[in-house]
């Protein structure tokens, strides 16, 4: 006997629910982790659940682009939150008094923030715990806020989702939670992030570099994505290889920068740096597609998504060992220890001389990237979602 889907058997549960979701990182132009996440997953579940109302909960005036389909009924709850005191606030008070006023089914936040006042089931995704693992990286105000409240919204929470086991068995570890709680929903790749062919490579080489190869590294330029130990690493590429080899940094400069730009201003291979700022999308994509290999030495993260992007353009992946990525990538990426710009080196080296190693790491790429779509993303979510408003019942 085959099994009914999954709605099907949780029945009049699903009947019409009014799901509200914590859209607060859905900015205009200005997209990053999150951003994407909520922005990818909520097209895909609003819609394939036509059946159900989704009220996206802004902070500030939104973009109709947002509006993804006719069951999304947007709403801006004020004051913009984007400090600590102001995030209690706007989810404690505005938002339990919206959910209240909506008659919210369930309470999805993507950005793993929970209201500690309302009544109405919460399921959170928790992206990670990076700010225990590296507080130094973080605003001291920002990093104060995570330690007291995250474990507070967690245990508030019906149901929580991370983005890999690895973030799963660290939740588990570091706040002694249930994993039967937790729901593992990986991240997916958006289609913009492709193989170009050659002449559109060559002219964004040419835009960028004057025509020469790059490494590139995109993400946010801040202390937890470990750049001052790629800058050394470049240094000693450059030193044993002798080649026209430029290095760009494709993302925004973001916070506690001090120790990158100060190193920057004195580097020998200044000149073989490009900081790109933030880019759209599409752009940071073909930048992507035409570069020689993605290196990704972040310390921690809960998934990697720029990993998994650059195997979807055709290039080769080189990423942190002993971290999500390692999860994330398998066999399909090249590994070094982050700890060290001595093995970084060796692994830019390693995958600059080696032209065979080179393309079975394309083609495995390839391959792997194929498994991280925004539909299994979305799937999985509402799966979680769902199975917790059965375990209500």
């Amino acid at each position: 006997m085959v099994p009914k889907p999954y709605s099907e058997r949780i029945g009049l549960v699903l009947s019409a629910m009014n799901i509200a979701v914590n859209t607060r990182y859905l900015m205009k132009d200005e997209l990053e982790g999150y951003g994407y996440f909520i922005r990818e997953v909520l097209k895909q579940l609003t819609r394939d659940h036509p059946e159900h109302q989704f009220y996206f909960l802004f902070d500030r005036p939104y973009p109709e682009t947002y509006r993804f389909s006719e069951n999304v009924i947007p709403l801006i709850v004020p004051p913009p939150a984007r400090h600590p005191v102001l995030w209690k606030y706007w989810y404690d008070i505005k938002v339990a008094r919206a959910l209240k006023k909506i008659k919210a089914s369930v309470f999805l936040s993507p950005d793993g923030f929970a209201s500690l006042t309302t009544r109405v089931p919460q399921y959170l995704v928790v992206h990670d715990l990076g700010f225990l693992h590296q507080p130094e990286a973080y605003k001291r105000s920002h990093y104060l806020f995570y330690k007291y409240y995250q474990k507070r919204f967690i245990k508030k929470a019906r149901r929580v989702a991370t983005v890999s086991e690895f973030s799963r068995a660290d939740i588990c570890r570091l706040y002694h939670t249930d994993p039967a709680r937790i729901d593992v929903v990986y991240n997916g790749v958006k289609d913009v992030f492709r193989p170009l062919d050659h002449e559109a490579q060559e002219a964004i080489r040419s835009a960028y570099t004057g025509g020469k190869p790059y490494f590139i590294y995109a993400g946010a330029l801040q202390p937890r994505k470990n750049l001052v130990a790629l800058l050394k690493a470049f240094s000693i590429f450059k030193k044993r290889q002798k080649s026209e080899m430029k290095l760009v940094l494709a993302g925004r400069l973001a916070w506690k920068n001090d120790a990158f730009l100060d190193l920057l201003k004195t580097y020998k291979y200044r000149e073989d740096v490009v900081l790109t700022g933030y880019l759209p999308e599409a752009e940071l994509a073909g930048l992507m597609a035409s570069a020689y290999a993605l290196v990704y030495p972040s310390l921690f993260e809960g998934f990697g998504v720029p990993v998994i992007e650059a195997m979807k353009c055709g290039i080769p992946a080189l990423t942190s060992a002993h971290s999500a990525m390692e999860e994330i990538g398998g066999e399909a990426a090249l590994y070094f220890d982050a700890a060290s710009p001595a093995d970084m080196a060796e692994k830019l080296m390693l995958i600059y001389k080696d032209e065979n190693r080179r393309a079975q790491l394309i083609a495995s790429g390839r391959e792997r990237a194929a498994l991280y779509t925004w539909k299994r993303t979305a799937d999985l979510l509402w799966e979680g979602l769902t199975s917790m408003l059965e375990g209500l019942r």
